[in-house]
């Protein structure tokens, strides 16, 4: 309506078809519904007579969108997704190729995924990062330039051998230091690394414990060394860990120098010490092998001397060298979370001179340098080769045993950490497999076992290890052995809350509870165990389990009685007057009626 109030009425014009043939709908542009000639929602157009229709094509993806790019590995679901085909499909044709059980989160391997996806025309590419690339500065080759710069290095010598065998003693008449009575129980617990001035020159000692937990200790200790020191004792001669150690050395390709320590005691026996090296193929130079060996006493000082020239000879025929004009690297000899420092981490520089400051990767680790210690808590600015040191700065405390290079910049450190640190992730978040029939009958039996969960917590990250693979031993057919969780430091609020969860207990190794956590432990009834000696833990955790264990009923016969004749007496009931036959009679015994040799 108007603002006069008139009401203007449309006129509505219908055409058809016939009338106006120019405004039908050519195809050609955005047909616009409600106008003339357009097909109405819904109703398709007739096919012209005589006109056959087009097939359904399948679209085949150009060459650039049939190449899917991996960084290594992928799962098998994303890698579906990606080709555009059902994951059971995939499945299936991964199985017609032979592998095992498998389900649709399983990860793959570069090689398998290229050989799957070439069945459905597809490539693989992978662009995972080379860390060779990246940390082209430490792990290039060197050009005959450089080589012109290598010098002669100190050699690092590793002391190994049997549990109390005088190993950190020997080390401490070397330094003229006494570590041994710093050490709980009188035991070597943790890699410890030091440089010492002899008349012979500089040279880096490298002490392993030697208890039988700390196997991967004694490998990391071999693995960095130059020369190793077996010690054995004069008294015991040649023992387990004596027997492995010599393993690690020979599996690590090193020559190794014996030392027949306790040479001073009264029952000390060299010559039968001699014949047992014989036997593992240790034969002394003067009987025409190539095995040097020194008797020496720790308590004396007897031998030592002879022992340092022995080591600088070996080390002059090894002919040691290393580059200092190079970018540093080397190996994590242990690492431990301490509370007011942050990571820290102890190193060994094998090549290169590694300046504060500096940018480090190690493992999946990274950060500034800001400050480096020697063995005494020096402050160093730079380290040379051969020098084991303790470094601050890393984000995240490092795996023992891993190796670390000096990065360009921090962004370079940080890619490359990431890199390792997903790798990681994708190796461990694989999923299990499927029962089969054993490993289902398997599962079966293991409902009937009783479950001891840990909780371990230690000082430094190789402890943890060893005492992981030490606890986990223990496992037997009716007590499990489960660590739901182990690393360095001490114990934390949510270290007791996991136990709380999981039902767990908590064993401390050279840690304390730090802060709320002693508190929160108690109002939980969570048990905190703390140790500093390893024999202590193992024995407590044996004990555990034998608590775990349901209680052994057995039927004991201590006298059988015949009934000679019975009364009844109200309110009391059938007494039967008996006769001992055999054995005695005690009083709240429990007793079984037979007769006729049925129980009744």
């Amino acid at each position: 309506g108007s603002r006069r109030g008139k009401v203007t009425h449309r006129r509505r014009e219908v055409q058809s078809r016939d009338m106006a043939p120019q405004g039908r709908f050519s195809g050609v542009g955005p047909a616009k519904r409600g106008r003339f000639g357009s097909s109405p929602p819904g109703r398709k157009r007739r096919m012209a007579p005589g006109k056959k229709g087009k097939k359904t094509e399948i679209t085949t993806p150009k060459a650039i969108k049939r190449v899917i790019r991996i960084e290594d590995q992928i799962s098998l679901q994303e890698l579906a997704r990606r080709m555009g085909i059902k994951a059971t499909e995939l499945m299936m044709q991964l199985m017609g190729m032979g592998v095992g059980t498998i389900n649709i989160n399983s990860t793959l391997d570069l090689d398998t995924a290229k050989i799957v996806a070439s069945d459905f025309d597809y490539e693989v590419e992978n662009v995972a990062l080379d860390e060779k690339d990246l940390l082209s500065s430490t792990r290039a080759e060197e050009t005959e330039e450089e080589e012109k710069n290598r010098a002669t290095r100190p050699p690092v010598v590793t002391m190994m051998g049997h549990v109390d065998h005088g190993k950190t003693s020997l080390l401490d008449r070397i330094r003229k230091s006494d570590i041994v009575s710093s050490e709980a129980g009188g035991i070597t617990q943790h890699i410890g690394a030091y440089r010492v001035k002899t008349a012979q020159g500089e040279l880096s000692f490298i002490d392993t414990p030697g208890h039988e937990a700390f196997t991967s200790m004694r490998a990391r200790g071999a693995n960095v060394t130059d020369v190793v020191i077996l010690v054995t004792a004069a008294d015991d001669g040649v023992m387990p860990q004596t027997v492995e150690a010599i393993n690690h050395a020979r599996a690590a390709e090193v020559p190794i120098i014996v030392a027949i320590n306790k040479c001073d005691l009264p029952g000390a026996d060299s010559e039968r010490t001699r014949r047992m090296l014989m036997e593992q193929s240790l034969v002394p130079e003067e009987l025409g092998g190539d095995t040097i060996i020194c008797e020496v006493s720790a308590k004396t000082g007897e031998g030592i001397d002879k022992l340092l020239e022995m080591i600088v000879l070996q080390a002059e025929v090894m002919e040691l060298t290393a580059n200092s004009q190079r970018p540093a690297s080397g190996i994590v000899l242990e690492a431990y979370l301490d509370r007011g420092r942050g990571p820290v981490a102890n190193v060994l520089v094998q090549d290169g001179t590694l300046r504060a400051g500096e940018v480090l990767v190690a493992g999946a680790a990274f950060g500034k340098i800001r400050a480096m210690t020697d063995e005494h808590g020096r402050t160093l600015k730079e380290a040379g080769p051969s020098t084991p040191l303790e470094i601050l700065g890393l984000g995240t405390v490092p795996t023992a045993g891993d190796q670390f290079d000096v990065a360009a910049d921090m962004k370079l450190a940080e890619k490359v950490a990431k890199s390792r640190a997903d790798k990681n992730r994708a190796a461990t978040s694989m999923a299990p497999a499927k029962p089969s029939l054993e490993s289902l009958h398997e599962l079966m039996q293991a409902q009937e076992q009783v479950e001891l969960k840990v909780i371990v917590k230690t000082d430094v990250q190789g402890t943890t290890e060893a005492l992981r693979e030490s606890l986990e031993k223990q496992s037997t057919e009716k007590v499990k052995v489960t660590i739901v969780h182990a690393s360095p430091g001490g114990i934390t609020e949510s270290d007791v809350l996991l136990a709380s969860t999981s039902g767990a207990i908590i064993i401390g190794f050279n840690v304390r509870p730090a802060g709320k956590a002693k508190k929160v432990a108690t109002e939980q009834g969570v048990e905190i165990i703390l140790f500093s000696v390893i024999y202590d833990v193992i024995e407590a955790v044996k004990s555990a389990m034998l608590g775990l264990l349901a209680p052994v009923i057995t039927e004991e016969i201590i006298g059988q009685v015949e009934v000679r004749d019975t009364f009844t007496i109200p309110k009391i009931g059938t007494i039967a007057g008996s006769y001992v036959t055999e054995g005695r009679v005690v009083r709240n015994a429990r007793a079984r009626l037979i007769r006729d040799s049925v129980q009744i």
